[in-house]
């Protein structure tokens, strides 16, 4: 019977100090990954801040903000894929005013962050658009943050 209970008490221990080491490196990557989170919310940001600007150019500088392989997904049509596609993409759209409210971003912050956003639209004289919601995936690229799936939709019935 003793031996039985020495034998609980020693997985007890070992279950405690494994349970222990693993709460342990959940919340040391948990610090890490704030920073890293941090850092790529900024970058984003600054990449929302000029976005409707780079578009507008209809230069094609708006891929500047898009890795070589990234897809739009846009409302009520097909997929929109690789550079050619999308700078046709957004020549043929108005010249138009962006915020974007960043909700939510999830990721390591050190190869990919996914961003969920709201985003009010207006003309260039401030009249409102439109409003809608965006998700994006972003990845870290040699040449800082770049957009890689991009889909966003309208708060409102399609016209």
């Amino acid at each position: 019977m003793i031996y039985f209970v020495s034998i609980k008490i020693i997985k007890m221990k070992k279950s405690l100090i494994l349970n222990g080491l693993l709460m342990l490196t959940f919340w040391c990557n948990a610090q890490n990954a704030e920073p890293n989170l941090k850092a790529a919310r900024k970058a984003i940001e600054a990449s929302n801040e000029i976005y409707a600007d780079l578009a507008n150019k209809n230069d094609g500088s708006i891929l500047s903000r898009y890795t070589d392989d990234a897809c739009l997904f846009p409302p009520n049509t097909a997929p929109v894929c690789g550079s050619e596609q999308i700078a046709s993409f957004f020549k043929s759209g108005p010249k138009v005013h962006v915020k974007f409210i960043i909700q939510h971003l999830y990721g390591d912050g050190k190869t990919s962050v996914t961003e969920e956003s709201f985003y009010e639209m207006t003309d260039l004289e401030g009249k409102k658009l439109d409003d809608g919601k965006v998700i994006v995936i972003w990845k870290n690229t040699k040449d800082g943050w770049k957009m890689y799936r991009d889909m966003f939709s309208s708060n409102h019935p399609a016209k």
